[in-house]
């Protein structure tokens, strides 16, 4: 990435696929304007550029790396989850982990780290040796406890690395999301299935004589100026099918 504002500027205009006139118009600028921010004919103010990055969905941490590289101030802090004013975020955390028992849950952070889980989520991940503090992209990598427990790993990493792709574009392309991506399809041995693909995917989990199936969704806090905040992620698994629910909720716990 570079460091002084135009190239910034035009690195992530192009990153999002944006033109000049585009950015101008979306922005209420001429693309002109855009043309001199870009070459250092213009300097930005606080206001433009937090602007422009809302129109190109540049995320918290790199607004500030865009502020101070046009000799701004940063805007955006990375509080941790401990200080007093998260506390409401703690709050909601446990509040939905609690609830969402008997069906498992966790947090994890940018780099997928677990912050948190539930009782359900860590008895699952208990088994495999995984628990807060961990990370879930090299246990899915090397990790065999947890690899031979996924009955469809294929389809499970082949996933995941789309999804890292994602992040990492999202970021502005984040080199450890990359490689990240890149560490789990090293894995991938079979060929991507031909042909309508499925509603989804489930999760297939081995444990003991029987499977657990899992679809899985990704809450995220809106409406946070906060930089941690905003790349943490509640991961929430749900029962595939009804023999999953009925062992989480007899068997499983």
């Amino acid at each position: 990435m570079t460091t002084e504002f135009g190239p910034v500027l035009k690195e992530w205009r192009v990153m999002r696929r944006m033109s000049q006139l585009d950015l101008g118009l979306s922005a209420n600028v001429s693309a002109r304007h855009i043309s001199f921010l870009e070459t250092g004919r213009a300097r930005p103010s606080r206001g433009m550029i937090l602007r422009l990055c809302d129109e190109l969905e540049v995320p918290r941490a790199a607004r500030n790396t865009w502020l101070t590289a046009a000799g701004l101030a940063p805007a955006y802090a990375a509080r941790d989850l401990s200080d007093a004013d998260m506390a409401p975020v703690r709050a909601a955390i446990a509040w939905t982990l609690e609830r969402h028992d008997p069906y498992p849950a966790f947090v994890i952070d940018k780099y997928w780290q677990i912050l948190d889980l539930n009782p359900a989520a860590a008895r699952l991940f208990g088994l495999v040796g995984l628990g807060a503090g961990d990370d879930v992209i090299a246990a899915l990598a090397e990790n065999e406890r947890l690899r031979a427990s996924i009955v469809n790993l294929q389809d499970v990493l082949r996933l995941t690395a789309a999804r890292l792709r994602t992040e990492s574009v999202h970021l502005g392309g984040d080199m450890r999301l990359a490689a990240a991506a890149d560490r789990l399809l090293l894995g991938v041995t079979e060929p991507k299935p031909i042909g309508a693909m499925p509603s989804f995917v489930p999760a297939i989990y081995r444990v003991g004589e029987f499977e657990l199936r899992f679809l899985t969704t990704l809450s995220q806090f809106g409406t946070t100026e906060d930089i941690a905040l905003s790349e943490m992620r509640l991961e929430l698994m749900y029962p595939a099918d009804e023999q999953t629910e009925t062992r989480l909720k007899t068997v499983f716990v």
